[in-house]
């Protein structure tokens, strides 16, 4: 006796072992179809699950290849400055829509972040971050040092020296004192108008004057076009801490930053999915901007290959080691997971221009606590800057060889301690970390003129040194050894 099959089961059955009353039990036979059908769905889900990502990394070869089409064709000469702003408008139009919302996301997720956490986790928590963020920006300058050191980029440029100046010199570089820049550092972490804040910050400017017939420059102050990040950081946090220290009176401003916070994150994800036509065309029109790729790659490339290959190894190898071990999960499926947050740093060659999408990546791709997150990221963006270290050593140490200067020891590690704490002055900017090397290479008393040579090839360096800045600080504190000690 064979049991009768399921009612309404389409199924195919065949007879098995017999059961304990004698009947032959019916086991089901799998359809081909539609197993094949159930991998199929799991494609598509896939796909679906990682189309921003894929979109993302397609933009960028997609905006390479469509930029050496066009530097082919002629450039920037051939299309002329109207046609060629014209052909970077999308990509400008990114970088805009990304900029309007670092204010509101930074000072909202920083108030909202530092009232939900207890004064004393808070600090914790804020000094295990700036210790992480410590340790993984001395770790790239000195790997920076080590590589620029073991390729000698500088000894190799030397011979073709005349010829690459006249391709890529521009204007000097301004030069500024250490102690100017890092009391400017100070005055803005204290902005005197949270207002100007918002679209200005402090620097310093020199004035040359004649005292007693001698010639010398007087440092001037004065507010310049760029946001003060740094200032309207210490004060969200601090402003945060107040509004808990209120009790149940702070509670109806606390909803309203958290309400204001996940409302901007409803605008990030909108401009996430315009994102890879914008980074096409910043990429495309980076590359037309260019006047000689070939001739660059050929005279630089060695320096080129220094700072690339720093990141590289900075990036997927240091920070996913540190990763591990501190989490013991694959790194490099966090990695995935903030891949188009990666790709449009890439586009942008900012880090401050890539919060906004890296905190949508990190809550919702790697399950990365919110309390968390818009704590440590926005910090992040203004002080862990390991990309602008890193490149600042590489190219210390190559304008060094450029002019036949060896460095002794104490002058590396003075390059290792100014280029992490200038570093922190970038301040996510683009171009940042070319301004902040002036400051190193005072230090050590070499030729601030040669910066002219770097600027050649600044867009490419710099679109790889902000991959590694916005690279995931929060988890580490998330989890392991770190969350411990931070909630204990």
């Amino acid at each position: 006796m064979v049991a009768d099959p399921p009612k309404g089961d389409s199924k195919g059955f065949a007879a098995g072992e017999p059961t304990a009353n004698g009947a032959l039990a019916l086991v089901p036979i799998e359809d081909p179809d539609a197993a094949g059908g159930g991998s199929q769905d799991k494609v598509h889900r896939c796909l679906r699950a990682n189309l921003l990502v894929l979109l993302t990394v397609a933009a960028v070869v997609a905006g390479v290849a469509l930029g050496l089409g066009v530097s082919g064709a002629g450039g920037a000469g051939a299309l002329g400055p109207a046609r060629l702003a014209a052909f970077a408008f999308p990509g400008e139009l990114l970088l805009r829509l990304l900029k309007m919302i670092i204010l509101p996301l930074v000072v909202c997720s920083l108030v909202g972040g530092a009232a939900s956490l207890d004064p004393s986790a808070l600090g914790r928590l804020g000094a295990w971050a700036l210790l992480f963020f410590l340790v993984t920006t001395l770790l790239a300058s000195a790997l920076g040092v080590g590589l620029a050191l073991a390729l000698q980029p500088g000894a190799a440029f030397a011979a073709i020296n005349a010829s690459v100046g006249a391709t890529g010199a521009v204007e000097e570089a301004p030069r500024k004192e250490v102690r100017d820049s890092f009391l400017d550092l100070v005055r803005n972490i204290f902005p005197s108008n949270l207002v100007s804040a918002a679209f200005r910050s402090y620097a310093t400017s020199y004035e040359q004057s004649s005292i007693n017939g001698t010639q010398v420059k007087v440092p001037v102050g004065g507010e310049v076009e760029g946001m003060n990040i740094l200032g309207l950081v210490v004060f969200a946090i601090v402003f945060g801490v107040a509004l808990r220290k209120l009790g149940p009176e702070g509670e109806l401003l606390i909803r309203f930053f958290n309400s204001f916070n996940d409302a901007t994150m409803v605008l990030v994800s909108w401009i996430m999915w315009y994102a890879p036509v914008g980074i096409l065309f910043l990429v495309a029109g980076k590359i037309v901007e260019m006047e000689d790729v070939g001739l660059l790659f050929a005279s630089l490339g060695k320096y080129i290959l220094c700072c690339l290959l720093g990141h590289a190894i900075h990036g997927l190898l240091v920070l996913p080691l540190i990763y591990f071990l501190f989490t013991r999960k694959n790194p490099y499926r966090f990695l995935w997971g903030i891949m188009t947050a990666l790709a449009t740093a890439f586009g942008t060659s900012s880090s401050s221009a890539t919060l906004p999408l890296m905190m949508k990546c990190v809550e919702e791709k790697n399950g990365v606590a919110k309390h968390i997150s818009r704590f440590i990221l926005p910090i992040g963006a203004t002080v862990n800057m390991d990309g602008a270290a890193l490149f600042q050593c590489v190219a210390a140490v190559f304008i060094a060889q450029l002019n036949k200067r060896s460095l002794d020891f104490v002058q590396i590690i003075t390059i290792l301690v100014t280029a992490t704490a200038s570093s922190v002055g970038a301040a996510g900017i683009p171009a940042g970390g070319v301004l902040t090397l002036a400051i190193i290479l005072e230090a050590v008393s070499l030729p601030v003129h040669d910066i002219s040579l770097i600027l050649a090839v600044d867009w490419l360096v710099m679109a790889c040194q902000a991959v590694p800045c916005p690279h995931p600080g929060s988890e580490p504190v998330n989890s392991g050894p770190l969350k411990q000690n931070v909630w204990a």
